[in-house]
């Protein structure tokens, strides 16, 4: 059985490499209680703009996992309701909606937005 994971967007990944307090708080809580970090690989485009030592050190940290034909296409009808989000925030959206419900974000505003199509989305601002 897969353990819990909580999701972090592009915007909590950025705050989790630039060592902000929030984040380093947020991961290494979950962290300690068992739960892993993921985000959906498409997250990566978002966030990575070339190697840094730090960079490394939170992708090994992190549970990247490649989208499913069921989460773009989950993605895609919500982006036909929800008029005002991002493709990729959307994907972030459904991917966390699989596992715990629980996305970490600098853009709260934008998920809650998807939230009213997502019911089970609980959206924290990192």
């Amino acid at each position: 059985m897969t353990r819990a994971a909580i999701t972090f967007d592009a915007g909590a990944l950025i705050a989790l490499e630039r060592r902000k307090e929030r984040a380093m708080k947020v991961y290494t809580h979950a962290r300690d209680r068992g739960f892993l970090v993921a985000t959906p690989n498409v997250t990566v485009a978002e966030w990575w703009r070339g190697r840094s030592d730090r960079r490394e050190a939170v992708w090994r940290g992190l549970l990247v996992e490649p989208t499913s034909d069921e989460v773009v296409r989950l993605a895609g009808i919500a982006l036909g309701k929800v008029r005002t989000a991002t493709t990729i925030d959307a994907i972030v959206a459904v991917f966390a909606v699989q596992r715990t419900g629980i996305v970490y974000t600098s853009d709260v505003d934008d998920f809650q937005a998807l939230a009213g199509f997502f019911p089970a989305l609980r959206v924290f601002g990192i």
